[in-house]
């Protein structure tokens, strides 16, 4: 993982996403449009820089906090702002919408 991109967990996800804009990816190593996905949000939190973060979630090494936001289809980004899940995206997404997600 890049350092970019944060690893969450279940020791610093609500810490994380507690304040300011954070975008968080639920995926996993086995999913195809997870790895293609990855790529995309390095370019994302390089565009964004400090103004959101970048997190991602695996899905297996975290299932409770997949269940908790109801985690169908991976990938499966939410956008957070001061802890409240305000957008969700379900399937490969592409740099542009998601750098409007966070800045809307």
């Amino acid at each position: 993982m890049s350092a970019n991109l944060l690893e969450l967990t279940e020791k610093n996800f609500a810490e994380t996403i507690a304040s300011g804009t954070v975008l968080v990816d639920f995926w996993a190593t086995w999913c195809g449009p997870c790895r293609k996905q990855g790529p995309i949000l390095e370019e994302v939190a390089a565009a964004v820089g400090d103004a959101a973060k970048i997190g991602k979630v695996d899905v297996d090494a975290e299932a409770a906090l997949a269940a908790k936001y109801r985690v169908m289809s991976i990938p499966t980004l939410i956008v957070f702002k001061n802890g409240e899940a305000v957008k969700q995206f379900v399937g490969l997404q592409q740099k542009d919408a998601l750098i409007q997600a966070l800045q809307g």
